[in-house]
């Protein structure tokens, strides 16, 4: 398994109508075609207006094949319109977790 970490930067004073935004139509078909949720954050200390979220994902594929679908998909695209007006940055990477993580582990592709 691996992460993929997304941060969003918000416009300044976003925080609250974002998640609320998220909440009411962008959670539940996102957590449905993308499974597996390992977190959602938003910041309070260091950069602030930041959304930070991240997946779990068993290969690349399943990760391509799934947030395909996502973006091909009518009610996240309602969200999707409503959503990127809040935001003024995103960036996101790929995690993959130590031999001794808690979470995925035995990827041993660091040397």
């Amino acid at each position: 398994m691996f992460i993929d970490e997304r941060i969003y930067t918000l416009k300044n004073g976003n925080v609250k109508p974002f998640l609320k935004l998220y909440e009411e139509l962008g959670k539940d078909v996102q957590i449905r075609i993308l499974g597996n949720m390992v977190g959602y954050f938003y910041t309070d200390i260091g950069p602030l207006n930041q959304i930070v979220h991240m997946w779990g994902y068993d290969s690349m594929d399943d990760r391509y094949s799934r947030r395909a679908k996502l973006q091909a998909s009518e009610e996240w695209l309602k969200y999707a319109v409503q959503m990127r007006p809040l935001v003024s940055h995103i960036e996101n990477k790929i995690l993959i977790p130590a031999d001794f993580s808690p979470i995925g582990g035995k990827n041993s592709i660091a040397e």
